[in-house]
């Protein structure tokens, strides 16, 4: 086991404290491979905190820290998990807001350990940081009008040039190099819009950055990149649309002429096979759903949320706050700790884009 100082300091923020992060995240803390990678501190409530380990029975206990610096000399056990060494983020609000139920109280507090969080990682105090879902509508409840977290961090980075990519790591896919990323070109927008968004340099922008991460933050040679179609049957010859022609076979080229390795527009129902087959390292989708349905159904409860375009290292679960499960101590934790370890495999190799 590595020394404790070699271990990337992680930022875990408990999401909206609502829906089920603050238990997935005392699940996650119980898993040996967590402590083996790297030092976390939960970012949060310490009350929120508290009732979380109440609720799965856990025997943990939480350590509650006055600052970032506190965190980083600690010099705490690495494989102590009885330990959560928690920052306190937020105001006592948030212990009126009701369990599983959407609450501007509940927003509040999940807007403000991102901030937090992000602040620390830009300062370079942290290596990283992992996002428990938040709940956009109650961050909108709350004053912060984004679209989700990507949105919001890319804010706080001050980055235009950013993606969503699902991961699903190597152990999910045999036949993989290094897992599987699909990066999105739209994100949230209604499907609607989706067609009007699309233009060349985006598509090719986002090939260049599911690269970037295959190749310097997953160790991937020359990764392979699948650009998927829009339209079924990638328009067939234009009978259900141009867009192939005039828009995703452009961005193609352009990507190529980067050095990208790109191939398509494919029909996005075959590209998803032959990448789960071990052809391609990364996709690039055109609307959310694409993407999003597809990785999931190879592996719901282990992919990886990664923000493609920052400063800093961000990973979070890839679902949402599940307030129909909250505080019934029955939430999945194997996002958040899959979340974690991909957040410090990214750290440990020092990757950023800027």
């Amino acid at each position: 086991m590595a020394d404790a100082t070699e271990k990337p300091l992680l930022a875990i923020t408990m999401g909206d404290p609502a829906g089920i992060g603050p238990e997935v995240v005392v699940r996650a803390w119980s898993d040996a491979r967590v402590h083996e990678r790297c030092r976390p501190v939960a970012l949060g409530h310490p009350e929120i905190l508290q009732r979380a380990i109440k609720l799965v029975g856990s025997t943990a206990r939480v350590r509650v820290l006055d600052s970032v610096t506190t965190v980083a000399q600690l010099g705490l056990d690495p494989s102590d998990q009885s330990t959560i060494p928690c920052l306190p983020v937020g105001s006592d609000d948030v212990l009126d807001a009701p369990a599983g139920k959407l609450d501007a109280r509940s927003g509040q507090a999940a807007y403000e350990a991102v901030v937090l969080a992000t602040r620390r990682a830009i300062a370079g105090q942290i290596a990283g940081l992992v996002t428990a879902p938040l709940s956009k509508a109650a961050l909108h409840a709350a004053g912060h009008h984004y679209p989700g977290h990507t949105e919001l961090l890319a804010e706080l980075c001050g980055v235009d040039d950013f993606a969503m990519m699902l991961y699903l790591p190597q152990a999910e896919l045999p036949h993989s190099r290094a897992g599987l990323g699909v990066v999105h070109t739209t994100l949230h927008c209604a499907l609607r819009a989706v067609p009007g968004q699309l233009t060349p340099g985006a598509i090719a922008a986002k090939a260049r950055l599911a690269n970037a991460v295959m190749r310097d933050g997953f160790g991937v040679a020359e990764p392979r990149i699948g650009v998927c179609a829009l339209n079924p049957h990638a328009g067939e010859e234009e009978l259900f649309g141009d867009e192939e022609n005039r828009i995703i076979a452009p961005a193609v080229g352009m990507a190529r002429a980067d050095g990208v390795s790109a191939a398509g527009p494919i029909p996005a129902d075959a590209l998803m096979v032959r990448a789960r087959d071990g052809e391609f390292d990364a996709v690039v989708a055109m609307y959310h759903d694409q993407g999003h349905i597809a990785l999931k159904l190879l592996g719901m409860h282990r992919a990886v949320n990664i923000t493609l375009g920052l400063p800093i290292v961000r990973t979070s679960v890839a679902h949402g706050t599940a307030f129909d499960k909250a505080w019934q101590g029955c939430a999945e934790s194997s996002g958040m700790v899959a979340a974690i370890l991909a957040a410090a495999e990214l750290a440990r190799r020092d990757f950023r884009f800027i």
